[in-house]
């Protein structure tokens, strides 16, 4: 027993190592890296007679710290601590007898310094204490460094998990958006592609959104619906309202609300052509049904625009074959043309040509035209502008027999025009398009004799001119005014002075051969009168009646003067 120690002795050298235990166990209780150290530098004055002056760590980027942690002003000390190579040392300039610095190493390499001093050299075994003390924070330090590195890279990963979730669900919903626009896509195409105008594209957009959709014309008009029913009529809004949101929704990239409606324009440049509502009271629309509105907006947009295309290629197309048919065309071409056209001028055809001053605008005279040949004559025209008026090429009404419609046809298209009058020339009846130019001569003939008589209100058809029809081939009657002037002058300077009707008179006897019985009865008097008023015709006109050469002149005279005066 005498070459081993004393209890007493082993007690005290195992009180620093049980100590140290304690301390180490402490160490990896997963504290932090500068908790370990300032934990060690704690340790020192209990298991040694030295007190810690200093501690440095590589991982944590703050320097030289004291004892308590704070902030460790010791100039040179980095150095020396390099300078050591990862070992332990001593170091100078600490102001204490001695001065040691201990290497906080791990499997790794040196993590820090832990810098103790006493005021006297300490004996080996609270060396070797300092240096398991250092040991243990060392392999402390690693561990913690790994723990730490470990929650870093944990906290990276679910950084990255919830980014990725992130990601994820940004995909999904950019997939879902895409998918949707998609099937917009598709399915306003597909309506397109039926043809069936602006109701294909209002179902379209109620299949997709699942509200009820209205499509209007520039003006407000309803053009269709799709949904559960009709809209409910509601009152038209104001004129400045509306115009308000149009001028608004023409200026948005999206749809606007209107009340308990959701609105896209369908303009084309800066005119409106149209508008598509989405009827959402509650409010309950989205995004996706937005995009739906936008694009069947566009949709409708090239719809209106393509049917105001045809309106306008046929109107141009109708316009071109009448000016063809009025100058002069071939059958063949005209036949095939106005087939094209839905017209048929394989029938027998007529020109019209209207002459209406007092009408409010041309295109009310046109609309007043159409309205009374659909009404009278249940018949399609083509319809043309000119300098003397609106000419109509027109099927020729054969099926009424020998009741001719005209007089009836102006009296609609006066009723329409009203309190303005107006006239109208017929042409004759043209079997083929090559005749039409005839025909448009001859109703612009009738309707010069019209205008240029004493009544230039009414009708006249250039079949009813009779003689008159030889007589002014040209387009210039002066001097058909001349002739009757000359044969009938003083008798029209009579009746005008006398109020007398010695020139109806005179056509009266004429037109019944010479016969007195059938003259008088014509005119409503007795043979005694007609024959005084024939000595008085004698005597003002100084001409001989029994003359075949002046009966005829006189005939031919008072023909002309009867159809001047608007009573062919």
């Amino acid at each position: 027993m005498s070459g081993h120690p004393s209890v007493p002795v082993l007690q005290e050298q195992l009180s620093p190592v049980c100590s140290l235990l304690a301390v180490s166990l402490v160490m990896s209780d997963g504290r932090g890296e500068r908790q370990i150290v300032e934990l060690a530098a704690a340790s020192v004055a209990s298991l040694t007679s030295c007190r810690p002056l200093a501690s440095y760590l590589t991982t944590d980027g703050e320097g030289l710290r004291a004892a308590d942690g704070s902030t460790l002003s010791w100039p040179g000390l980095e150095a020396q601590l390099a300078g050591l190579g990862g070992v332990d040392g001593r170091v100078t300039g600490s102001g204490s007898a001695w001065a040691h610095a201990f290497a906080l190493c791990g499997p790794d390499g040196i993590v820090g310094h832990l810098v103790v001093a006493a005021d006297a050299e300490p004996s080996d075994d609270q060396v070797h204490v300092l240096c398991m003390l250092a040991r243990q924070a060392g392999c402390a330090l690693t561990t913690a460094a790994v723990q730490r590195r470990e929650r870093e890279s944990a906290s990276e990963l679910r950084k990255l998990n919830a980014r990725l979730a992130e990601v994820n669900e940004r995909l999904g919903a950019s997939v879902a958006d895409l998918e949707w626009r998609r099937r917009v896509h598709e399915t306003l195409a597909a309506a397109a592609a039926a043809g069936s105008g602006e109701a294909g594209v209002a179902t379209a957009v109620h299949q997709l959104t699942g509200f009820g959709v209205t499509a209007e014309d520039g003006f407000g008009n309803l053009l269709t619906w799709a949904g559960p029913g009709p809209p409910e009529p509601c009152p038209r809004p104001p004129a400045r309202h509306r115009a308000a949101v149009l001028d608004h929704a023409r200026r948005s990239p999206r749809p606007l609300r209107d009340g308990d409606r959701l609105v896209a324009v369908a303009q084309q440049r800066d005119e409106v052509l149209g508008v598509l509502a989405l009827l959402d009271p509650d409010r309950r629309a989205g995004e996706h049904e937005l995009f739906a509105l936008e694009h069947g907006a566009r949709a409708l947009t090239i719809e209106l625009a393509h049917q105001r295309s045809l309106v306008e290629t046929e109107l141009r197309l109708r316009r071109d074959l009448v000016d063809d048919l009025l100058t002069g065309t071939d059958d063949e071409s005209a036949l095939s043309r106005s087939q094209a056209l839905g017209h048929d001028l394989h029938r027998p055809h007529q020109v019209l040509v209207v002459h209406w001053p007092g009408a409010p605008s041309e295109d009310a005279l046109v609309h007043a035209v159409e309205n009374a040949t659909t009404r009278v004559l249940h018949a399609r025209v083509l319809l043309a502008h000119r300098p003397d008026g609106v000419v109509l090429v027109l099927p020729w009404p054969d099926e009424r027999g020998d009741r001719r419609p005209w007089g009836q046809l102006y009296r609609v298209v006066a009723e329409r025009l009203r309190p303005t009058a107006g006239a109208i020339g017929v042409g004759g009846v043209c079997h083929a398009p090559s005749e039409i130019p005839k025909s448009y001569a001859e109703g612009r003939r009738a309707l010069r004799v019209r205008l240029g008589s004493l009544t230039p209100d009414g009708i006249t058809v250039d079949a009813d001119l009779g003689i008159y029809r030889l007589l002014t081939l040209g387009d210039d009657d002066r001097e058909l005014r001349q002739f009757v002037r000359a044969w009938l002058g003083p008798l029209l300077d009579y009746d005008a002075t006398n109020r007398s009707d010695l020139v109806m008179t005179l056509l009266q006897y004429l037109e019944c051969g010479g016969n007195y019985d059938a003259a008088a009865r014509a005119l409503l008097i007795h043979r005694s009168t007609l024959r005084y008023r024939l000595r008085r015709i004698r005597e003002i006109s100084g001409q001989n009646l029994g003359c075949v050469d002046t009966r005829l002149n006189l005939h031919v005279a008072a023909r002309a003067w009867q159809t001047l005066r608007g009573e062919p």
